[in-house]
């Protein structure tokens, strides 16, 4: 790919590029916020809905009262979002009287993201912030890839997934998820790793500080440590690793001996996970089943529905039998134990390399580990940061979705065209070549691949002006 000076511009107007259907951009904005709006109240009201029913509770009055609040609040920021990228694209076409290559999709965007993420409830604006970085952060690697700045990197989902599940087990060893850490993904890997290896189940206050040795969970015996200077302390370490395994050592917690609680440990993750993904593919293949049409071979009896099954329990499992192989061993517990177990049972992602999951837990972990930070003066409060974050994430996934297609997550650009009102696939995009970022070609090719190249029907809510 090509880039020309970032200098470049464009003389093309708005109505020529956004909204060839109207003279008015009055009218082009008003038709997006009447489209969107349909389309963002359905989207809300089945989350809304979902999240009532995953309760497990009657609702109340006041509960139907809050999710008709926050179907209606949530929908208004979806449709700011959508209706604010025309109004101040126009604007700033008005007031330049061109585009660059930042006017053009990224900067509108974000002024519009700014604009909707206030109206949005405080305590959803992390939970959108992090869903957009995610998509963001592949999007920008996916330009960086183009460009030549970078290279795949083969399974570099499992080096993600792994330095950061790892990180996060750690504060889960040293008990900060009950104290200054609490988030409700140690809720999801207390699931997997068990509660027998939560550091500080009482919940006394951990102070994260490196300069503090680790302390044990349970009495040192009287032997001595074993040297890793001198082969013959090798010699030991592999001695004690295998004789001991198929018992229980003082510093586990658990009740039975640690060959049992491991491969007891995989096995529920294991089925729960095949449990899971044939559910999952019944209900995408409900009106099938009831016809009786489904090719159970070939959509349920496959290598893939082991996938996320494989991947839980030999997580769980690794992790369980190299904590216990390592407290056997070293003849003592330490939370830091948590790195090699994590790093090593992360290994089993190699089963299940999803994308979205690996970047999910990186941008959790930062989150978690960011607020730890503020929480012990270790850097400083950026406010608004969550604010900033959401909007900057967002002007980056629609000046992909326009600008760049390819680097775009398919998923997201279909969404794009969904709030648009069918509008994305009817921009005029040839004047936006001028910046050498091979627009208009990525965008037909896109479009065919994901069969959205009608373009003779005007958008949804148009308010021509002929």
């Amino acid at each position: 790919m090509t880039v020309q000076s970032k200098l470049a511009t464009t003389l093309c107007t708005c109505k020529d590029f956004q909204h060839p259907w109207t003279d008015s951009c009055v009218n082009a904005t008003a038709g997006l916020l009447l489209s969107a709006t349909p389309y963002c109240l359905r989207v809300y009201s089945m989350v809304y809905v979902l999240s009532l029913v995953m309760r497990h509770k009657i609702p109340t009055l006041d509960d139907l009262r809050k999710t008709v609040q926050g179907i209606l609040q949530s929908t208004a920021f979806l449709v700011t979002n959508s209706y604010g990228f025309i109004m101040f694209n126009c604007l700033l076409r008005y007031l330049m009287g061109h585009y660059t290559v930042y006017t053009a999709a990224f900067l509108p965007t974000f002024l519009a993201s700014l604009m909707a993420i206030v109206v949005e409830r405080p305590q959803r604006r992390p939970l959108l912030a992090l869903y957009v970085a995610n998509v963001a952060t592949e999007s920008l690697w996916n330009m960086a890839v183009a460009r030549g700045w970078a290279k795949s990197i083969p399974n570099g989902q499992v080096l993600i997934f792994g330095a950061s599940i790892s990180t996060l087990l750690y504060l889960y060893r040293l008990g900060l998820h009950n104290t200054t850490c609490k988030d409700s993904l140690f809720g999801i890997l207390r699931i997997f790793v068990g509660k027998t290896e939560e550091g500080d189940a009482k919940g006394k206050e951990v102070k994260f500080d490196d300069s503090v040795p680790a302390t044990s969970t349970a009495q040192r015996t009287s032997r001595p440590p074993v040297s890793l200077s001198t082969i013959n302390g090798w010699v030991q370490l592999y001695s004690r690793f295998i004789g001991k395994l198929k018992g229980k050592h003082e510093s586990c917690t658990h009740k039975c001996g640690c060959l049992s609680y491991a491969v007891m440990g995989g096995l529920k993750p294991l089925l729960g996970g095949i449990g899971i993904q044939v559910a999952l593919k019944l209900v995408m293949n409900f009106k099938k089943v009831i016809q009786n049409k489904l090719d159970w071979k070939q959509t349920i009896l496959n290598k893939k529905t082991l996938n996320l099954g494989l991947f839980l329990g030999s997580f769980s499992f690794l992790y369980k039998s190299v904590s216990c192989g390592l407290r056997h061993s070293f003849n003592r517990d330490d939370p830091r134990f948590a790195i090699p177990a994590g790093l090593i049972g992360s290994l089993s992602f190699f089963y299940y390399p999803d994308t979205t999951v690996a970047l999910y837990v990186m941008w959790k972990t930062l989150q978690i580990v960011y607020n730890l930070g503020i929480k012990e003066k270790k850097v400083p409060e950026v406010p608004g940061f969550t604010i900033l974050l959401y909007a900057f994430c967002t002007a980056v996934l629609f000046h992909s979705g326009i600008m760049e297609a390819k680097t775009l997550r398919p998923s997201y650009y279909r969404f794009l065209q969904a709030i648009s009102g069918q509008r994305l696939n009817k921009f005029n995009l040839v004047p936006m070549d001028a910046f050498g970022l091979n627009t208009f070609a990525q965008t037909e090719e896109v479009l065919k691949a994901y069969k959205l190249t009608d373009r003779t029907s005007l958008p949804q809510c148009s308010l021509a002006s002929w």
